[in-house]
């Protein structure tokens, strides 16, 4: 039993050091300028896979912040509530075309949307879980629809919203960010009725052990 606690209590500080690790070689990956520049080459490949990447950075790195950073951001995160907030101010930004067209010209504007991509994953991590399903809801409720609002938009244009991309990968986009909202909808929808699922059979079996 002591060399089975012990193992645990290994693993448990382990776990911070791996991800603190893997958040440092995914961070030096996604900038080393060759696969920053292939992610970049394409509209919807810098925002639907280089954006979801630096946010995971973002989470891994929460790992590596000491307790005492944690207890103190859950003080002004109650329920999750600040930190996706947070969130979807920083995804509603970072979708506008213009914000697109500067990281690509400007190193100062590319630095601060990996920054803001950054505090993102981290907030979303640090909050997801302790938001409960209305908190949740009320998140995906608002980004969600948001995603499907701009990627229409990208789609109908027809204008090219972004001078760096062409129109046909500007279309390309909208498309991948309505199938992306819809997918992460029901993904979500998933997890609801599987937790209902759960808390009626424990409410049964509660039922059973009290009778």
């Amino acid at each position: 039993m002591i060399r089975h606690a012990s193992s645990r209590y290994l693993a448990a500080l382990r776990a911070p050091l791996w991800q603190s690790l893997a958040a440092l070689v995914l961070g030096l990956l996604l900038a080393w300028p060759v696969p920053r520049a292939w992610m970049e080459a394409t509209m919807w490949r810098h925002m639907l896979v280089q954006y979801p990447l630096w946010m995971l950075t973002g989470a891994l790195a929460l790992a590596a912040l000491p307790p005492r950073w944690h207890a103190g951001a859950a003080r002004w995160n109650a329920h999750g509530i600040s930190g996706l907030v947070g969130v979807g101010v920083v995804l509603a930004v970072l979708m506008v075309p213009r914000v697109l067209d500067l990281a690509l010209r400007d190193p100062a504007v590319e630095i601060d949307k990996c920054a803001a991509l950054l505090f993102a994953g981290a907030a979303l991590r640090a909050s997801w879980g302790v938001a409960g399903l209305v908190v949740q809801g009320f998140f995906l409720g608002n980004v969600l629809p948001m995603m499907v609002v701009v990627g229409q938009l990208y789609i109908d244009s027809p204008l090219r919203l972004c001078n760096a991309y062409l129109q046909d990968d500007q279309a390309r986009l909208g498309a991948w960010l309505v199938g992306v909202a819809a997918v992460l909808a029901l993904v979500w929808l998933m997890q609801v009725a599987w937790w209902m699922v759960r808390r009626e059979e424990a409410a049964s079996s509660m039922g059973r052990i009290t009778s």
